[in-house]
Order: structure tokens, then sequence, then C-alpha cells
């Protein structure tokens, strides 16, 4: 086993039943030509085979580390491989995508050449469409909240990203009631802090499109979601209230669109009296009419931004 010393990046991959796509992910990260990797792989709780095709790979793999823990969510998950990071860099791989031929050193040599506490880089699905901002050089972290915030971030939060490993300290403890954009939220966290983050257009990743998932929205989430978001931003709330807001309108449509009217008298009827010139018209019009007449602009109009 490689001393610490020796370590550079550690790639964290979070493993929940993926049997059928573990083997291909994992090949893709530990196949690299990358002197200085080590991956911690988090078996959280898997009922299939999972678990045992990381142990199997292990056995072949130095460079690997399995974790088995009981199920606790894929946020916990992504905090125990980093609590067991040796790297002074970590970049995190989902199990049923992979790591592109040269990515791991593409993003290693950009955040050490730049300085940066993060690089974003790009991305392609499985399909070969390529998926990228077209922005190369440091960025301003407001205008990446803002976008974040308002639903229309077009770069990557999580995979494709490599961070300085201190950047991560106190950003994977969201409760495990959020179970859809967990992701988002750790990087809100991270950018919170004012990091250095530098985008190149390289891409290092390969996102496999269109799985099924057992994510349904519901409101219990939203609610904890918004309250852990809340406290997050309390630092810069003066200039982050109207887009908090707005992300509250977004998450309030994709109810609508799902055909779940009660949440406006349940939850989000108080955004009414809310309302700024800061937050778009449409989105204020939406939260404004009834949710059944709120309803088709709003299928219309996700469907138009596809």
């Amino acid at each position: 086993m490689k001393e610490k010393k020796d370590i550079k990046v550690t790639v964290v991959i979070p493993v929940y039943n993926k049997r059928d796509y573990v083997e291909t992910c994992l090949r893709s990260v530990l196949n690299q030509r990358f002197d200085g990797l080590e991956v911690v792989a988090v078996d959280d709780g898997s009922t299939d085979e999972s678990g045992d095709i990381c142990d199997t790979l292990a056995c072949e793999y130095p460079a690997l580390r399995v974790i088995h823990v009981e199920n606790g969510g894929v946020t916990a998950a992504r905090r125990i491989g980093v609590e067991a990071a040796r790297g002074e860099y970590i970049t995190f791989v989902d199990s049923d995508d992979r790591m592109t031929e040269g990515g791991i050193e593409i993003l290693y040599k950009a955040i050490e050449e730049t300085g940066a506490d993060e690089v974003v880089a790009s991305y392609k699905t499985h399909h070969g469409d390529v998926v990228t901002t077209g922005i190369t050089g440091f960025a301003d972290t407001s205008w990446m909240l803002r976008e974040l915030l308002a639903s229309r971030a077009r770069f990557c939060v999580l995979w494709a990203v490599i961070f300085r490993r201190g950047l991560l300290k106190g950003c994977l403890n969201s409760p495990r009631t959020i179970r859809s954009g967990e992701d988002i939220l750790m990087q809100i966290m991270c950018l919170v802090k004012c990091p250095k983050v530098y985008f190149i257009t390289n891409v290092v990743y390969e996102y496999t499109v269109d799985l099924p998932n057992d994510r349904r929205i519901n409101l219990e989430e939203q609610r904890a979601y918004d309250e852990c978001l809340g406290k997050v931003l309390q630092p810069i709330w003066d200039e982050m209230r109207p887009y908090f807001i707005l992300r509250q309108l977004k998450q309030y449509e994709n109810f609508i669109a799902a055909g779940k009217f009660d949440v406006l008298d349940k939850y989000y009827r108080p955004l009414r009296r809310q309302l700024s010139r800061d937050i778009p018209l449409s989105d204020r019009i939406a939260i404004l009419l009834p949710p059944a007449l709120a309803y088709i602009p709003i299928k219309l109009r996700k469907l138009l931004n596809r």
C-alpha cells in the first residue's frame, strides 16, 4: 500500500445497487495512467452484488479500497469516502458513470497549475453528446451561486470537478431526507466559502443518462432542503435572498407540473408576499395564478426549455 505522501488524488465513489454498472465505472478510474491515485468505493448497504464486485476488484487493484456501511444515503456515503481519503485533492464519480481516459490527469494538472480550490471541467453523455459551458478561467462564485439557485446552471457541480480536500470540510452534512439536489447543496456550501474556482472545457467524465430511479418530489424533502439552504446562505443572505425565493418558486413549479396543486396551501402561499422585481415575471405569474390555471403554462415552458 502506498504511503499517504504518495497519494495525490482520491476518487470517491458511492455505490448502491449498481451491479450492472459498477465494474465498468471502477475500471474506468482504476485504469487511468496517473501516478498517485487512490479510489475509495463506499458500498452504501447494497442489497445486490455491487459490494461483492467491489471486493473482487480490490483484489486486482491495490489502489482500490472498499468500505462497507449500512445504508445511509449518498451524501453520507460521500462523506465517509472523503473522511477516509488520503489524497490532497478529491473528485467524485457516480457508480453508474465513467471517467474518460486521462481525465484524472487533466483535472490534477489544472488544479496544480492554477492554484485553484476547485476546478470544473466538462462532460459527455454515454451517447457521445458533449456538454460544456465554454467558460475558461477563474469564475465569480457569486455568479455560480445565483445560477445554481435560479436552476439555470449549465456547469458540473460534483462530478467532473476536482476539489482541494480542505474545501469540502463541513459540506457533506445535509440530512438524509434530502435525496434530490444534494450535489447542488454540497456545491453551494463550498461556494459560500468564496473559493477560487477555475473552469476548463476538457471533457473528463461520461454521464449515463435516462437511468430509472425511485426519487419522487415530495414536500417533506423540500421543507428540509429550504431549511438547510437558508442556514447555509445566512452569511450572504442580503445578496442571495431573491435567488433563494426564486429557487423555492422553481420547486413550486415542479410540484404544479406534477399535478400536486395542494402544495400552495400546505407550504408555498407565503411566497406571494415575498415577490420582487428581482424575480422573473413568468415565475411571479406562476405563483399568483390558481394552481390549476398555472399548470398549462408551466408545463409548456418546461417542454420548451428541454
